[in-house]
């Protein structure tokens, strides 16, 4: 079907995002800002783009008028179901359209399906693809970092009980695991 690459910072928007579209059969390549966007649209060679407004360092708003700019790919812009939306803006980046997040799976397949993907000679494929399309994910030390934060943050609690229960064993000489108070 179609190469669609979606820059959202949210890890929950690219995950949701990229569940609907490669149910349908999509090829989806997430990056997490739109500086990375830029950089992969060459290589990437997207038939469509979505891209949340608010990132940081590039906004969906620059990225859409790049894209336009450069290639002139269909953009659908995403903002959260609350985030104020500067028509004004998406009109002089010439976006595709605005939708909202959390994505809704109508919404976004109606968006996608009103480009026909363009016919394009893409570089034959080394192995013929088995299973479904994949998705490329860039990785992004801060997502990488706030993941790992995360897991350590729910995992401490069970560390720190174990840890003392252990050192209370080896102080007391017991050789057994006194149980300590949570």
């Amino acid at each position: 079907m179609s190469r669609i690459l979606l820059a959202d910072d949210s890890p929950h928007a690219q995950r949701m995002g990229q569940r609907i579209l490669r149910d349908e059969g999509h090829e989806v390549i997430t990056v997490s800002d739109g500086a990375v966007a830029m950089l992969r649209l060459k290589d990437a060679d997207p038939d469509f783009v979505i891209a949340d407004i608010s990132m940081p360092e590039v906004t969906g708003y620059q990225l859409c008028e790049y894209v336009k700019n450069n290639s002139g790919v269909p953009v659908f812009l995403t903002a959260g179901a609350v985030e104020p939306v500067d028509e004004a803006e998406l009109w002089r980046v010439h976006a595709d359209g605005i939708l909202k997040k959390p994505f809704e799976a109508t919404a976004l397949l109606q968006a996608i399906g009103r480009f026909a993907p363009r016919e394009k000679k893409r570089a034959a494929p080394v192995a013929p693809p088995s299973g479904p399309p994949r998705a490329v994910v860039v990785l992004d030390p801060d997502q990488i970092r706030a993941a790992v934060t995360v897991a350590l943050d729910a995992a401490l609690p069970g560390i720190v009980q174990e840890v003392s229960s252990r050192l209370m064993a080896a102080l007391t000489g017991s050789g057994r695991k006194p149980s300590l108070p949570e």
